[in-house]
């Protein structure tokens, strides 16, 4: 890389360290650090032990928000530094580590903007993900198996953990539904873009003519809530069925006789949980997967009732197609909305999902902003 380029990047990062210290306010991040941890000294802080742990939770990702704004920050300033004593006396030595620095900077700052993107209410919770194939039997089945083993693996990349909460497998192979619970920081907050319909192209495995098959998946994303969101549940509102485990879930569930099924009667939305060991744990998993669903639909609707005060069009539902894998004639995973494309289709398949992510809310971050 030459040193003019070099020069241009670490001006690029400067503008954006500049936009970043805007909109942290970081005297006024500094007094909530303060703030929080006076509370933490206070006594009887750990009487009520969820809002104590909360607090320290939210206390810690302040923290992290800024420090690490402070080491990006202070990364930039020895890279300038090394930009003067190179255009002073230029050494080729310099010159590839100001290179290599330049690309470790750029990924702190890359992941940084993703974080300062992640700004709605429940972003930092952990997220409910579920897979349901469409119509095409086994190709669809198929092809959410497919999507599962994706976000699995981008999970896996990223630290998270996956549990199981409901697996039911297809007739001849792949998947019928799967709800999985992903933990760990801003999971819903990063995969609240892959809410939405899936579209895959491909010469069919199953198809003994080799002919181009294409099938639909549909993926559901909901934040687990906490203590704090109350949704109001009326149990004379549901139905409760006990049922055996399937039999063909592989690792992916307990073979128990305690699988829990609610109905929520006023609305028809039904959840299940199998992945448990006692009858217990899959009805309070099941419970708290209905109030996410039930918290969700109140969400859209209310976004779909300010649409319509606003006279605007909106497509709240997630049946529309947000994004298409192709892998026949040619290779191309594109999302309908960013129009973010790749064409290494097979790294978005082991989990590369990051940049879909980038695009996606810097798309929603302009769409969001004041025109």
């Amino acid at each position: 890389m030459e040193f003019g380029e070099i020069k241009s990047r670490i001006q690029e990062i400067e503008e954006k360290i500049n936009q970043f210290r805007r909109s942290l306010d970081l005297n006024n991040l500094e007094e909530s650090i303060a703030e929080n941890q006076a509370k933490m000294t206070e006594d009887g802080f750990w009487d009520d032990h969820a809002k104590a742990q909360k607090l320290i939770d939210e206390t810690n990702s302040l923290k992290a928000k800024y420090l690490d704004f402070k080491k990006i920050e202070s990364s930039s300033e020895d890279l300038e530094v090394s930009a003067e004593l190179y255009e002073d006396d230029p050494d080729d030595d310099l010159l590839n580590d100001m290179e290599a620095n330049l690309e470790t900077v750029d990924k702190e700052m890359r992941s940084y903007e993703l974080t300062m993107l992640l700004s709605e209410q429940y972003d930092s919770h952990n997220a409910i993900l579920e897979i349901h194939p469409g119509a095409g039997g086994t190709e669809s089945q198929d092809w959410g198996a497919m999507l599962l083993r994706m976000y699995e693996r981008w999970a896996d990349q990223h630290g998270f953990s996956v549990e199981v909460e409901d697996y039911q497998p297809g007739d001849e192979a792949g998947i019928k539904s799967v709800s999985i619970m992903i933990k760990g920081t801003n999971a819903y907050g990063l995969l609240r873009s892959e809410r939405g319909v899936h579209r895959l192209v491909r010469i069919s495995p199953f198809d003994s003519a080799g002919r181009r098959h294409t099938s639909f998946a549909s993926v559901d994303v909901m934040p687990e809530l906490d203590d704090s969101i109350d949704i109001e549940v009326n149990d004379d509102d549901l139905r409760v069925d006990v049922f055996r485990s399937s039999g063909a879930g592989g690792q992916h569930i307990n073979k128990t006789s305690s699988a829990v099924r609610i109905t929520h009667l006023p609305t028809g939305i039904v959840v299940s949980s199998q992945a448990q060991r006692s009858q217990l744990q899959n009805r309070q998993t099941a419970m708290s997967m209905l109030k996410a669903k039930l918290f969700q639909k109140e969400q859209e609707e209310q976004a779909k009732r300010n649409a319509e005060i606003k006279g605007e069009q909106m497509d709240i539902g997630w049946g529309s197609q947000i994004r298409s894998y192709v892998f026949h004639p040619y290779t191309m995973v594109k999302d309908h909305r960013s129009n973010y494309e790749t064409g290494n289709g097979q790294a978005v398949m082991d989990g590369d999902l990051d940049p879909f992510i980038y695009a996606y809310l810097q798309w929603k971050l302009q769409g969001d902003s004041p025109k």
